[in-house]
């Protein structure tokens, strides 16, 4: 008897060891759970993003404690909103879309820099509706084409082929408010890297970009990724603190 409740003892630590290293090999961010309302959001072992069509070419189930993040088989879903909020960040994240696709990364559910397909588009016909554009700014008041102000284009075109992993590394400034909460200093882009290209420096955004929460800016507040605009996957997606001046 003695021995049989020896075997359930270490039995039961090892499974206690494998829940602690599975999560531990999936960063948070990568988890569904980590999100609000995540919708068809799921993980992946393995995923492939389709070089000709706007869908995933194939998908394979996640091994325990590891995965890839991906916005469900029909590549269409909810926007996620993170559950933990910021302010000034470092964000790493490793991304991969198919043909023809869309999506992007709100910092403080407010300021996008986009993701899409705009593999092989010259730089001069670069717009800020491309891949790394610091995305445009709307008014509804204003007509036609003058609905859509400001926003900042790419340096250059740094995106691969679709169904390739890419990554940005982005540095931001979150806006500065007085004590009384008046806003003092816009947010900006420091530093935007597209797979180790700069493609922004200190980029000033007076407010909400399209599609951003609109109303009031405030000093900290979650993350947005987009997921309604077609197949999105994240192998990497890391946030960092940080103190900016």
């Amino acid at each position: 008897m003695k021995v049989f409740c020896t075997i359930l003892v270490l039995l039961s630590s090892l499974l206690l060891l494998l829940a602690v290293d599975d999560g531990a090999e999936l960063p948070g961010l990568l988890q569904p759970a980590s999100w609000r309302n995540s919708g068809e959001w799921t993980v992946a072992g393995a995923i492939a993003g389709s070089s000709t069509e706007k869908k995933w070419s194939s998908v394979k189930p996640a091994a325990p404690g590891k995965g890839i993040l991906y916005n469900g088989a029909k590549g269409k879903t909810t926007n996620i909103v993170s559950r933990s909020s910021h302010g000034d960040v470092e964000l790493i994240a490793e991304f991969m879309i198919p043909r023809s696709s869309n999506s992007g990364i709100y910092l403080m559910q407010r300021y996008e820099v986009q993701i899409l397909d705009s593999f092989g588009k010259p730089d001069d016909s670069l717009s800020v509706h491309d891949c790394g554009a610091i995305y445009e700014r709307w008014d509804e008041e204003k007509e036609g084409k003058d609905k859509g102000y400001e926003g900042t284009r790419p340096l250059t075109n740094a995106s691969t082929a679709p169904g390739t992993w890419q990554k940005y590394r982005i540095v931001f400034r979150a806006p500065r408010f007085s004590a009384d909460g008046k806003k003092m200093e816009n947010a900006r882009f420091v530093l935007v890297e597209h797979n180790g290209v700069v493609i922004h420096q200190d980029v000033e955004v007076t407010g909400p970009t399209r599609g951003g929460v609109s109303g009031s800016e405030v000093p900290t507040a979650p993350l947005t990724i987009q997921g309604d605009h077609g197949p999105v996957a994240f192998r990497k997606l890391e946030i960092k603190d940080i103190a900016l001046p």
